[in-house]
């Protein structure tokens, strides 16, 4: 037996086969989202309601050189039952603290804005497509997947609390007439956390220009300002953003247009979240506003618009394990017109298990 075992090892080890002690580490993450979600919309009498049922699966793999750079990447092999894998960009965390993304690296922007409060569960009524009002403080979130995002250290240039990130992304995907996509990007981005007495306070926020593959459009491609506070005083924290801008919309999903021109975009946000115990109440407020047009023009138009107010309660039953109940009301306007059908409440009624 133990000659067989010397032969194997010495097989594996003229195939190429590593062992594994000179692998990279590697962790694991997900979770499970199970529950009932219904819908009562204003076009009909009838409220409708079916399961939800969702899950993620995400793999982290790390090594640090000898030099005290980490090396870091990771890939979903499940995500929202979306059943692909998606591979994520690499990462370089430096010894000074600093990091480096590459490859899909996101927007500066984006990552330094501060957390809003926003409420749990699966509840929704879908704006439609026809409505190009924005619901998040980050709509004009745009890049190629060939680019870079540097975050610095903490307290950037000796300042207590200030971070910094800039980035950039650089795409050569040809010119195109009716459809849109990014071509290069640039973004920067501010974060500064102080106190105030017993009062955490974090504003973050930042500024996004892109360009657009489509040689016909007015607007560029992405052309927006984002910016949100929030205040956390022992288990109560609040927050509000804001964000502005115009930017080209891709595939809307409309049957008449593959890409439209949108201006005048405004997008506020307010929530509020106490921890209390094991119980978590959140509540948010979401009001968008948009002008929609077709590639080149510049007729003006009705606003769309989106308004939602939602609440939600979440119990921790176990560590990993918490049951949550959500609720939401919003209000999609296309053209100036309230879209009945896509307007109305929601409710959810569920689990979340993560591990």
């Amino acid at each position: 037996m133990k000659k067989e075992l010397l032969v194997a090892t010495a097989l594996a080890t003229s195939l190429g086969i590593a062992p594994a002690i000179n692998a990279a580490s590697a962790t694991f993450s997900g979770h499970l989202r199970n529950g009932v979600e219904g819908e009562d919309k204003d076009s009909t009498s009838d409220e409708t309601y079916g399961a939800s049922q969702q899950a993620g699966f995400a793999v982290s793999v790390s090594e640090t050189t000898d030099s005290g750079i980490k090396i870091s990447g990771s890939f979903d092999l499940s995500n929202e039952s979306d059943g692909s894998t998606d591979p994520s960009g690499l990462t370089l965390t430096f010894t000074d603290g600093s990091k480096l993304d590459l490859l899909e690296a996101g927007n500066a922007y984006a990552s330094q804005l501060a957390s809003v409060p926003g409420t749990t569960g699966e509840q929704s009524v879908s704006s439609g497509t026809a409505n190009s009002a924005p619901s998040g403080l980050t709509y004009a979130n745009t890049s190629d997947s060939v680019g870079f995002e540097w975050h610095s250290a903490a307290d950037f240039a000796g300042v207590e609390g200030l971070k910094m990130g800039l980035s950039a992304s650089f795409g050569d995907d040809g010119d195109a007439t009716t459809s849109s996509s990014a071509e290069n990007a640039y973004s920067v981005g501010l974060s500064y956390v102080t106190t105030a007495g017993d009062t955490t306070v974090t504003i973050g926020g930042g500024y996004i220009s892109a360009n657009d593959s489509a040689s016909s459009t007015l607007n560029d491609k992405a052309n927006s300002t984002a910016i949100a506070l929030t205040a956390a005083t022992g288990n109560l924290t609040i927050g509000a953003g804001f964000a502005g801008g115009d930017h080209v919309r891709s595939n809307p999903g409309t049957t008449t247009a593959s890409a439209l021109e949108i201006d005048d975009v405004s997008v506020t946000t307010m929530g509020a979240k106490y921890v209390s115990g094991d119980i978590t109440f959140a509540v948010n407020r979401v009001d968008g506003d948009a002008d929609d047009k077709a590639i080149g023009s510049t007729t003006d138009s009705a606003n769309d618009a989106y308004e939602s107010t939602s609440a939600s309660v979440s119990y921790t039953v176990a560590p990993g394990v918490s049951a949550i109940v959500g609720f939401k009301d919003s209000t999609s306007t296309d053209e100036g017109v309230n879209t009945a059908a896509k307007s109305g409440s929601a409710w959810y009624v569920g689990a979340l298990i993560s591990f």
